[in-house]
């Protein structure tokens, strides 16, 4: 009773602050200058797309049977007043790889309501956890399907082969609340562990576990600001360790300086007892502008987390700011050797892609790669898939898209993360640009391995 009466409480609450929130927004002024997500590489695609007759230069492997999918803000109608990158619309772009031939290109945004309104079509069906339901985070494989995640907010959506089949699904009616556009799959097991928060309840943070078949086992929001979160120097940093099979209570809060992370690389305990935390950090985060980041990162870092000082002893590994990291995803949870990450412009761009090449870190060697792609390309993030199911780590490709801006061309770029500084072994053109993103995954064919 008490939790239905709380939940019943919340969605009152939610609702009033919404409807302030969007009286608000409509007395924010214009802003002095173009807003940067909005233009140049951020500049949203106004139609979906299909392309069959896809150019290829170099030899695809024919071990690559799927789709590479990746997912992003582009938004129909953005306010410039009140635009947030991480709040636009989301939109799905695919590329189709099977036995060796790019079978086809496609780009959809995902069917929230609003979405469904500004193109005249129905939503997406299924259950919302809430009345914002944006999903523009990741797009994971998952139970034979893939799926679309937001960070902080919407219930997932469920894409069919083609990506116009959608549905919202919180995982058969097992999750309760949010789910997250971070999770990371255990190798061993096949399940989905998120960390899961939503950005309207600030005192809650749950930590979901999703089985292989797909079940479980507010000052500026209020203020017309569509993004809530704010730099506050005055909250401690803190990183919490939670055992696998622990409750809330097992938790362990360990005091840092204060740091923001958007993304860590991996994680993995230590014979010692001691967890080893590898991410990129900035020193702070969305102090200056309510558009969009607002820093570049200090560089990626290794984190010696020990549970029983409760302290945590912060190692720069590489002072370059870069972003997307990603590593062999077999590796998750495990000591591992490899990570790969985007490069980022040495001063800071109020629009934060920009450089030309992506890295390769040799954790083990201490050393560093870089793959250049050329004046005015401008690579997102990459994604590494295994040569086959027994593979060694790093035995296998780097899967991303690199923006050509002065030619209006996007290709997929496929390299060989053992030959990384050499050319890619192949590339398939997109005759347009696709826009700056997020978060993307190859979703093999259940043939593939």
């Amino acid at each position: 009773m008490a939790l239905a009466l709380e939940t019943t409480i919340r969605s009152i609450v939610r609702g009033g602050i919404s409807t302030l929130a969007e009286f608000n927004r409509k007395r924010l002024p214009l802003p002095d200058k173009p807003h940067p997500y909005l233009r140049g590489i951020h500049a949203p695609m106004d139609s979906e797309l299909t392309y069959t007759d896809l150019e290829v230069t170099g030899a695809i492997p024919p071990q690559l049977n799927g789709r590479y999918l990746r997912i992003g803000p582009n938004p129909i109608a953005a306010d410039p007043k009140s635009y947030h990158w991480f709040l636009g619309d989301g939109m799905v772009h695919g590329v189709s790889l099977q036995a060796g031939r790019a079978g086809w290109y496609r780009n959809r945004w995902i069917r929230s309501r609003s979405v469904g309104k500004a193109l005249d079509v129905p939503a997406a069906a299924g259950p919302r956890h809430s009345v914002f339901d944006t999903v523009n985070t990741n797009v994971i494989g998952h139970d034979g399907s893939a799926w679309a995640l937001v960070e902080a907010g919407s219930t997932p959506v469920k894409l069919g082969e083609m990506l116009d089949e959608q549905s919202y699904d919180d995982f058969g009616g097992t999750l309760d609340g949010g789910f997250t556009g971070h999770p990371h799959r255990d190798p061993a097991s096949g399940e989905l562990h998120a960390i899961c928060y939503d950005a309207t309840v600030p005192n809650e943070v749950r930590h979901v576990v999703v089985a292989p078949d797909g079940r479980f086992s507010m000052g500026a929001l209020v203020g017309g600001r569509g993004y809530p979160f704010r730099w506050n120097r005055s909250h401690q940093a803190r990183i919490g360790l939670l055992p696998r099979e622990g409750s809330a209570s097992d938790v362990i809060w360990i005091d840092v300086d204060p740091c923001y992370i958007f993304h860590t690389v991996n994680a993995f305990d230590l014979p010692d007892g001691r967890v080893v935390l590898d991410a990129v950090v900035y020193d702070r985060m969305f102090h200056a502008t309510h558009q969009g980041p607002d820093a570049n990162p200090r560089g990626l870092e290794r984190w010696m987390i020990d549970p029983e000082a409760r302290t945590a002893e912060r190692h720069l590994i590489d002072p370059s700011p870069q972003e997307f990291p990603r590593i062999d995803e077999r590796r998750t949870g495990r000591a591992y050797r490899f990570a790969y990450s985007m490069d980022l412009p040495k001063v800071f761009s109020d629009q934060l892609v920009g450089a030309t090449s992506i890295f390769r870190h040799d954790l083990e060697a201490g050393t560093r790669q870089r793959h250049e792609f050329g004046p005015n390309r401008f690579p997102g993030e990459f994604v590494f898939v295994p040569r086959h199911a027994n593979a060694a780590e790093d035995e296998g490709w780097l899967l991303g898209f690199v923006v050509d801006m002065g030619n209006n061309l996007t290709d997929l770029a496929i390299i060989d993360a053992q030959a990384f500084e050499a050319e890619p072994v192949a590339t398939v053109r997109i005759p347009h640009c696709v826009p700056a993103g997020f978060h993307g995954n190859w979703v093999a064919s259940p043939s593939y391995g």
